[in-house]
């Protein structure tokens, strides 16, 4: 029995001690954060914005961003804009976006022949972008982008490839069309998947190409802003044998790229996409175009109306299947509600363009389709759009840009849409309408 006693009296005290042990270190380890704390230099407003909206970024597993339009990475070689670059066009446009609390990247275009019509402008301005971005805690998707193919085939209204491309004026005219519904088009486009597209000193087209997107990447790579690159938006497709080209190219380009950035690489759908047409756009062939090595690889499209019936969720229903057959997430690069009207176009070819007085989303709309993209469950999506560029769309702007008469300078104003976009962006992903008087989710 005493032996039992002295042991009991043994134990207690080793207990003791070990409790005791434990707090010590437990205040020793709080006095450490403390001083730790204490030797942080202090935080800047606009460093703790970008902590905030960092942190935003992390809690919300769905990208939710809008497209933007810069000036030097945007200007054709054919024309010149009209209207004047507002001061602080960054700086003003992300502050306010970041201000939203929901809105964590942008889906920024560029392209190829701006960078060749004034290269160092452009690069200057690309890395203006990913500073500013840095400094306000925003995301940027690169788009490599082309409208109508270039400037050199639709003078007017397309912006793109390089003219240099289009050395064969017999084949390819100046101003001979650079739409899916154009011969020019058909014929370039068709040579540009058989990889035989070239310069005058016999490179070709998709080399060159690579090497711009290398300059690019060597550019924003080391950015904490940088989300990811498009390879190239909405190409053209004419045969049904073009699909597989295509993802001979995306699986060029994106191993190549591989060698610079491990970022998120994103590819993107075809245009045109007829349901009927005789170059099958269905989800198999779809899938083809599918890079090889599909690493943080993301299958990006553009929906302009509401999902509900008809074409616009026959659509939706095929790059959702495609996506689930190439086993890649999806992007919405754009997205917004339009009204189309057939018409013909200078070959008496019948062509849907947009109908600018019918053409408008309200907050109805615009949660609705956002509401069909989270039930799918989507990688991101991004509204088109925020230019200082007006546009007969009013819906296709999200700002307005005012110059004073006086002292000439420009300044810029959201417009309703924008609200509209935010509030629809907060109601379906969690975070209560600004409307609502409700704690917010971020921030």
């Amino acid at each position: 029995m005493w032996y039992n006693f002295i042991l009991n009296k043994y134990n207690l005290r080793f207990t003791v001690l070990c409790l005791a042990a434990i707090t010590f270190l437990f205040i020793l380890s709080n006095q450490s954060l403390i001083l730790i704390s204490a030797q942080q230099p202090p935080t800047t407003g606009e460093s703790l914005k970008s902590i905030k909206n960092q942190t935003m970024q992390e809690s919300n597993e769905t990208h939710l961003g809008v497209n933007m339009r810069g000036y030097y990475t945007s200007m054709p070689q054919s024309r010149d804009f009209k209207f004047p670059f507002p001061d602080n066009y960054y700086d003003t446009s992300f502050k306010e976006l970041s201000k939203a609390n929901i809105i964590d990247h942008v889906r920024y275009r560029y392209y190829w022949e701006s960078y060749v019509r004034n290269s160092s402008a452009f690069l200057n301005e690309i890395e203006e972008v990913a500073n500013t971005a840095d400094k306000y805690g925003l995301k940027i998707v690169y788009d490599n982008h082309q409208f109508h193919t270039s400037s050199w085939l639709n003078p007017s209204r397309g912006t793109g490839f390089p003219s240099f491309l289009f050395a064969d004026t017999v084949i390819y005219p100046q101003d001979g069309g650079g739409t899916a519904k154009s011969t020019a088009a058909q014929v370039w486009w068709t040579k540009w998947w058989d990889r035989s597209i070239k310069s005058i000193n016999g490179t070709d087209g998709w080399t060159l190409q690579l090497n711009f997107l290398k300059r690019i990447v060597s550019i924003v790579d080391k950015h904490p802003s940088t989300l990811g690159y498009e390879i190239l938006s909405e190409p053209q497709v004419h045969n049904v044998d073009q699909w597989s080209k295509i993802g001979k190219y995306n699986s060029f380009m994106t191993d190549e790229l591989r060698g610079l950035t491990n970022k998120t690489i994103i590819y993107s759908m075809n245009i045109p996409i007829d349901l009927k047409s005789p170059i099958k756009v269905n989800a198999e062939n779809l899938a083809k175009m599918i890079p090889q090595n599909k690493e943080n690889v993301v299958f990006k499209f553009s929906l302009y109306g509401i999902p509900s019936d008809g074409y616009q969720n026959e659509k939706l229903d095929l790059f959702e299947n495609t996506s689930k057959l190439a086993g890649v997430p999806i992007y919405i690069g754009e997205w917004n509600n339009v009204k189309r009207v057939a018409t013909y176009n200078e070959e008496g070819k019948l062509i849907w363009t947009i109908d600018e007085t019918l053409s408008d989303i309200n907050q109805a709309q615009a949660n609705k389709i956002v509401g069909k993209f989270k039930e799918i469950g989507i990688w991101g999506l991004a509204f088109w759009e925020w230019s200082f560029v007006p546009n007969d769309t009013p819906n296709f702007n999200l700002v307005n840009v005012t110059s004073n008469k006086v002292t000439g300078k420009e300044t810029m104003q959201t417009t309703e849409y924008f609200k509209i976009i935010e509030n629809a962006y907060k109601e379906i992903f969690g975070q209560t309408s600004v409307i609502s008087s409700s704690t917010p989710k971020f921030g």
